[in-house]
């Protein structure tokens, strides 16, 4: 990936596991390899206390001088880095640089905004919400829909950065039905089943990843219809 980007953008390697030795080895080699930054998601499975998530990811930090985010999933993953401990890290890391914030609560990102400081980017892992979360002081996301629309995805954040709230407004609520459609099964198996109708890439999943079920492909057929991006 880092050799196909050739530096034309910037590189996020995701580097997480559930065990501390392994994400150390996969974020060691993404630095290696040229990346420009990782992605390091909460341990899985084995629901670590707050102060093992910390050590989990001061660990990893410490290692490396690459930019770290950590990915803060509790849906997939059964544990939520608290704002107290991404604080904390923030305090601690001086590469621990920001945070993709999938907990789907404004009110924890925000939180998150206030405890950490101006410094420490705070981005959305959900579409529908990164507009939200943007008006409060988050800086982007790390989306799902720009893998169909990314021009438009690019648009909506750079109009809310700049200050353009009109026309980030219009933005966010043209997307919003595309923000839904694509989770209406497991990610990424809608997104990936768009791209297909689109033409981007074969419909193949590994298991237990599998095709969505027709009444399912056919409601986001229609979405992508209505957004222009397939013919009726």
């Amino acid at each position: 990936m880092v050799q196909a980007a050739h530096k034309r953008i910037k590189v996020l390697a995701g580097t997480g596991s559930n065990a501390t030795a392994e994400a150390l080895d996969l974020t060691r080699h993404a630095e290696r390899a040229g990346a420009d930054g990782a992605l390091v998601v909460n341990p899985y499975y084995n629901k670590p206390t707050q102060e093992g998530l910390y050590q989990h990811f001061r660990a990893i930090a410490e290692a490396v001088d690459l930019p770290l985010l950590v990915y803060n999933i509790a849906g997939r993953t059964a544990v939520n880095v608290e704002t107290d401990t991404l604080a904390r890290l923030a305090r601690d890391c001086k590469n621990l640089v920001g945070v993709k914030e999938a907990s789907g609560s404004l009110d924890q990102m925000t939180q998150v905004i206030l405890a950490c400081g101006p410094d420490f980017s705070v981005l959305s892992g959900d579409d529908n919400l990164t507009l939200p979360l943007m008006s409060v002081g988050g800086r982007g996301v790390i989306s799902v829909i720009a893998n169909i629309v990314p021009r438009e995805t690019v648009e909506m954040t750079h109009a809310a950065l700049a200050g353009d709230w009109k026309h980030a407004r219009e933005m966010h609520l043209k997307l919003f039905p595309l923000s839904r459609a694509v989770f209406i099964e497991t990610n990424p198996i809608p997104v990936k089943e768009a791209m297909a109708m689109m033409g981007m890439l074969e419909p193949e999943f590994r298991l237990p990843m599998c095709r969505m079920g027709t009444a399912n492909r056919e409601r986001l057929r229609t979405v992508l219809v209505q957004h222009g991006l397939l013919k009726g």
